[in-house]
């Protein structure tokens, strides 16, 4: 028995840090079918897409093809999703140079390099988490505050493509607003021919995508687009083209490590751990709930955090899982990690032998597949979906939203901004919990008595609920509460906690309720729980302050408890007063 548990636990972690060799059973004939057919399907759009996106981080085109490459792989063989596509995305693209801008010249190679190194700090990070089973952890970023970030980052993906849109360049300052406002102030310098090629652009993906959404829009307005640049000399004309592209594969080898330059960088690759890591995430969950299998967050974290480590190994941009071509790997019929796989070696293809083609691909061109792909990403009902959930949530994604704009192009302030603006409301609630003062219904329960106009159960009781865990932030708003409480009813001789709220109780809850047991009872007054969960008791009981309270005062529910009070209230109006 002992062998068996110990092989089993063998497997499982032999699985855990090398699930590609568990494939083989899910590989099959059909299955190599479907995800030849899926791996070049979002070959077709990753690789416009990845040229597009390298734009946006602020490197030279091939960086994306190369991002798509081995970063791809070791994706899909490290983590947990056999369909989640790895490989450039929009918003880790923006967060990428955002993050750089402050620490190297927009183009030179100190800016190459610093991405490159923002890769391998941002990989290695998440790899620490997932070995450390700590993907929980990406739970402090909120869903509000993600979605007040998504929006802004959207706005400003948008705005940073306005130029290259025309045919000019932002001055990459440190106000993205600042910076936008110049150009439009400079607009007898754009270049129609840029602006034709555009917006041609621009509407061509959106005819495809509503008259024809079979087909590969991007790719097909890429290449034509290319094939016009080139046969009217674009170039010549003054217009932005990729240039020229390196046939071949990339050099590998360890990025060049700058102590210094690590050292600012820590806060940033945080940031984009964190927001790649939530759109992989989100990606994960939809796969594995389509296609019913298992999905392991510390797995993923492994997984991703690999594919950025091999992109810095590959010298190019921090990757994420991509929302889009994962959705469209999945809707392709990919079965399993083969498809990217198939991906891969797609893009290796065009690597080897199709990149003197892109020499003539416009600029505005890559900046309208760029708009197009963040427009999808805007969605203004979040705002008013979150105040009406809760209005601490509505302010978090609002705060998000309006500090990442005012920042820009220092994004990853916003949503350290959401981030701690979100703990401290989190805080802020749970130090002054609900309290509901509880009346007798007509079947005998206790229910909220303000809510439901319900009267007291007895003169000389008072029951109350509080809702939420009963820990250090908060026992002085509890305490103080009680005494109120007490203070306006000089007749009280029972005070009933509710406590199926109570989920959590910690040293200073337990001596600040040692001291409110001797408070009571040296004014005549009993304090008395109910419906208390298992570990709470447990607390109690280990601290001594079960035996401090009465075990006759702790009740298992209300109705034990109300039964009780009534026969000792009823037996002390029975016994007779005291002598004069």
């Amino acid at each position: 028995m002992l062998r068996l548990s110990l092989r089993t636990l063998n497997k499982k972690r032999l699985q855990f840090f090398f699930p590609f060799l568990f494939w083989g059973r899910e590989i099959s004939p059909g299955t190599l079918r479907s995800d030849l057919i899926a791996g070049i399907t979002v070959a077709l759009v990753a690789i416009p897409q990845s040229l597009a996106y390298a734009q946006l981080a602020g490197v030279p085109a091939y960086y994306g093809l190369y991002a798509t490459l081995l970063p791809c792989v070791i994706g899909i063989l490290f983590g947990s999703s056999r369909q989640l596509s790895t490989g450039p995305v929009a918003m880790t693209s923006l967060l990428t140079a955002a993050s750089v801008i402050p620490l190297a010249a927009w183009g030179s190679e100190q800016f190459y390099a610093t991405v490159i190194l923002l890769a391998l700090l941002s990989g290695v990070m998440q790899v620490a988490l997932g070995l450390a089973r700590m993907g929980a952890l990406l739970n402090f970023l909120s869903h509000p505050v993600l979605m007040g970030f998504i929006n802004a980052a959207a706005i400003i993906i948008g705005l940073s493509q306005f130029a290259p849109l025309i045919g000019m360049s932002l001055r990459n300052s440190k106000h993205l607003l600042s910076d936008i406002a110049h150009v439009l102030a400079s607009m007898d310098e754009m270049h129609a021919v840029s602006l034709l090629f555009g917006l041609v652009s621009l509407a061509l993906m959106l005819a495809l995508r509503r008259f024809a959404p079979r087909l590969p829009g991007v790719l097909i307005v890429v290449a034509l687009a290319t094939f016009a640049s080139s046969f009217i000399g674009f170039e010549t004309m003054g217009g932005r083209v990729v240039g020229k592209v390196p046939q071949g594969l990339p050099g590998f080898g360890f990025p060049e490590l700058d102590w210094k330059v690590i050292a600012s960088l820590i806060p940033m690759a945080v940031v984009i751990s964190l927001v790649s890591f939530v759109e992989a995430m989100s990606s994960g969950k939809i796969i594995a709930i389509k296609t019913r299998t298992p999905w392991d967050e510390n797995q993923e974290l492994i997984g991703q955090g690999l594919a950025k480590v091999a992109a810095a190994f590959s010298g190019t941009m921090p990757v994420s899982g991509s929302f889009s071509r994962s959705a469209l790997n999945l809707a392709a019929g990919a079965r399993t990690g083969i498809a990217s796989i198939v991906t891969a070696g797609a893009v290796l293809l065009a690597i080897l032998f199709f990149t003197p083609l892109l020499y003539h691909l416009p600029r505005p061109t890559l900046a309208a597949v760029i708009i197009l792909a963040v427009f999808n990403l805007i969605d203004f009902k979040a705002f008013p979906a979150a105040w009406r959930a809760s209005r601490h949530d509505g302010i978090a994604a609002g705060t998000t939203f309006v500090v990442t704009l005012a920042l820009a192009p220092n994004i990853q302030y916003g949503i350290l901004t959401g981030i701690m603006l979100s703990l401290a409301l989190f805080l802020f609630r749970t130090m002054t919990p609900r309290i509901v003062l509880l009346g007798l219904d007509e079947q005998g329960h206790l229910q909220n008595a303000e809510r439901y106009k319900l009267p007291r159960f007895h003169p000389k009781v008072i029951a109350m609920r509080f809702d939420g865990q009963l820990y250090f932030a908060n026992v002085s708003y509890f305490e103080q509460s009680v005494v109120n409480l007490v203070s306006k009813d000089p007749s009280l001789r029972y005070l009933l906690v509710d406590s199926r709220g109570i989920n959590g109780l910690d040293a200073s809850g337990v001596e600040m309720l040692r001291g409110l047991v001797d408070r009571l009872r040296s004014n005549g007054i009993e304090l008395a729980f109910c419906n208390i969960k298992g570990p709470v008791v447990e607390v109690m009981r280990r601290t001594g302050l079960l035996d401090k309270i009465g075990k006759e005062r702790v009740y298992l529910t209300e109705q034990a408890a109300l039964e009780d009070f009534e026969k000792r209230l009823a037996g002390e109006a029975d016994s007779p007063a005291p002598a004069n």
